[in-house]
């Protein structure tokens, strides 16, 4: 009996521990970030992120367009300003300026050559920073810095 008591015991330990760490679970909000771009340029960002970059097209409609990366890790939205379906908040349109987006790439030197002979307007050369990136910089049709990099451990 005195066998039995302790492995109910034990049991009900885990029981409940297993039923916080669920709790703890239910508690912490899972995140994803999905970047938009308000903008009345859906067609040409459209072009420009399937075309230049590879991404694919998640959801579009005629007011709103979701694109993902090649590898579905990462989304970005564009969204028609002062459309009647959506909020006072979300009608301003993007001015071009204060915004950039990093993507991380295992070859930067490939994209490099490739988005050079499809003859993308490079807006930085590609180069070597003393932290260990290495990068290029290209503009998308609304302004938006697009940094292209693949990290190093080890500064150079």
């Amino acid at each position: 009996m005195q066998y039995l008591f302790t492995w109910v015991s034990v049991l009900c330990c885990f029981v409940s521990a297993s039923a916080q760490t669920m709790d703890a679970r239910k508690t912490q909000n899972e995140m994803k970030l999905n970047a938009g771009i308000i903008t009345e340029k859906l067609a040409e960002s459209k072009a420009f992120y399937t075309e230049t970059l590879g991404f694919g097209v998640t959801f579009e409609n005629e007011f709103y367009l979701l694109l993902h990366t090649p590898d579905r890790t990462a989304e970005i939205s564009f969204l028609l300003p002062n459309h009647p379906t959506q909020q006072p908040l979300f009608h301003p349109a993007f001015q071009g300026q204060g915004m950039y987006l990093t993507i991380e790439v295992d070859d930067v030197d490939a994209l490099y050559e490739e988005l050079k002979t499809k003859g993308v307007d490079i807006k930085i050369d590609i180069r070597d920073e003393p932290w260990g990136d290495r990068h290029f910089a290209i503009e998308d049709p609304n302004g938006v810095g697009v940094d292209i990099v693949t990290y190093s451990s080890q500064p150079q």
